[in-house]
């Protein structure tokens, strides 16, 4: 018989802590001939390639060179139902809305649609190195059943909710407050905690929630809070100006959630780039986690997320593709604009600062980092094989270089699924996606 061993040879690259905090000399494990032992869907062992074999020589073995093998990607805040109008044209975020992704999320109230684009948005990931995310739905619960159902034959740890908003959208993307709260909760109940599943409670953002909708939500999130909440915050001045127009009396954008209990840990603003002080306080303070979406930020306009600061400030950092406001199902490409951002606020990030954030930092910001975004032993055998010379313009520089990030760095700069070479979720190796 087969055995249920696996054991995977490679460069292993893993995080012992969090480098914008001890420098990523301390943080990093690095062994150039390294293997990942996995039974049971988890990895039961870590260590020196030729020890493993001797130690398990019924393993069956995938021998992948001199790749990197590290946890695969996670990424923290997506729009899956934007897949097929990613890269859409000249717009600011309100127009963007407006005139591309409200008449796409229209089409979500189709069943099978839904499904179309839920399993070319899972194939596309998965193609990136992608293997856990949490994306928005629409307000379609259809829109939350064709995610999950996909994540779920993949055997993902994935997360999702019903996007709710009732005001300044189309009538046929409006619900109500208790329509919001009643939905959100049957598909709760229906899929949280189902295999790897879990369910985010999402308030679009606040513009498009009244008062009484945001007030269901938090209170549908106080009665389940091992769930997440997810949402937007200080993406863009014009948006800003909004919200202070639709919330005169509240004290900033984040108060608009705080009001209605929808702050604390677990709770995921997405953006978060024009923060004021007492946000920035409220934020760390709370335990909350903050969402960089670079490619977006950039393809938007909307500004320069300051990540350096904000470690500093001890605030909670994910990193996300945000399609499709992002440019790209990437997170290398996601990586390399955050890096791209940093240099433009003059703090440029370290490489190994980039990996942490597209892995253990979101893996972390989305509270599931003692399950995924890194190889440890007893952690999900979620894994990614990245080739440093899977162009000819990467492997000339990577050739030449004398240490790992030097090597590293030219695939996180000019990498694309090129770079994947094999992708593991929970230890079962995945078939490139045709796409």
């Amino acid at each position: 018989m087969m055995s249920d061993k696996l054991l995977i040879l490679g460069q292993t690259l893993a995080f012992a802590s969090d480098p914008f905090r001890t420098g990523p000399e301390d943080a990093v494990k690095h062994n150039s001939r390294g293997a990942i032992l996995i039974e049971n869907g988890l990895v039961s062992a870590m260590g020196d390639a030729e020890t493993l074999r001797r130690d398990h020589p019924d393993a069956r073995v995938s021998d992948q060179g001199d790749n990197i093998l590290t946890a695969g990607f996670v990424d923290a805040h997506v729009h899956y139902p934007q897949t097929a109008m990613i890269a859409s044209w000249g717009k600011r975020l309100l127009d963007w809305l407006n005139d591309y992704t409200f008449p796409e999320e229209m089409r979500f109230s189709d069943a099978d649609y839904a499904t179309e684009i839920a399993e070319r948005y899972f194939d596309l990931a998965i193609s990136y190195g992608t293997t856990s995310m949490v994306s928005f739905a629409t307000i379609h619960p259809e829109s939350v059943d064709a995610f999950f159902t996909a994540a779920q034959a993949r055997g993902m740890r994935a997360v999702t909710g019903k996007c709710c908003m009732d005001r300044n959208a189309p009538p046929g993307l409006c619900d109500e407050p208790v329509s919001a709260y009643d939905d959100s909760k049957k598909l709760l109940e229906k899929w949280h905690g189902v295999d790897r599943l879990s369910y985010a409670v999402t308030p679009r953002f606040s513009p498009t929630s009244s008062e009484a909708q945001l007030e269901a939500l938090g209170a549908l999130w106080a009665e389940h809070p091992d769930c997440l909440m997810q949402t937007h915050l200080s993406e863009q001045t014009e948006e800003i100006a909004w919200v202070r127009s639709l919330f005169p009396d509240a004290r900033d954008y984040l108060d608009t959630y705080e009001k209605y209990g929808l702050i604390g840990r677990g709770a995921l603003f997405g953006h978060a780039i024009h923060l004021e002080d007492r946000e920035r306080d409220r934020l760390r303070e709370s335990g909350a986690s903050l969402i960089h979406c670079p490619t977006s930020n950039m393809f938007i306009g909307s500004g320069l997320f300051r990540a350096r600061a904000l470690a500093a400030d001890e605030q909670r950092i994910g990193l996300a593709t945000d399609t499709g406001g992002g440019s790209s199902f990437s997170m290398l490409r996601t990586m390399a604009a955050a890096y791209e951002i940093g240099q433009l606020g003059g703090t440029a990030l370290h490489p190994a600062e980039l990996w942490w954030l597209a892995t253990c930092g979101s893996a972390h910001a989305i509270g599931m980092g003692d399950r995924i975004g890194n190889l440890r032993v007893g952690a999900e055998a979620d894994i990614v094989s990245i080739n440093l010379a899977s162009t000819p313009a990467i492997a000339q520089r990577s050739a030449v270089a004398d240490t790992l990030w030097e090597a590293l760095f030219p695939t996180i700069m000019m990498g694309d699924d090129r770079a994947i070479d094999q992708v593991w979720i929970s230890g079962k190796p995945q078939a490139k996606p045709d796409v």
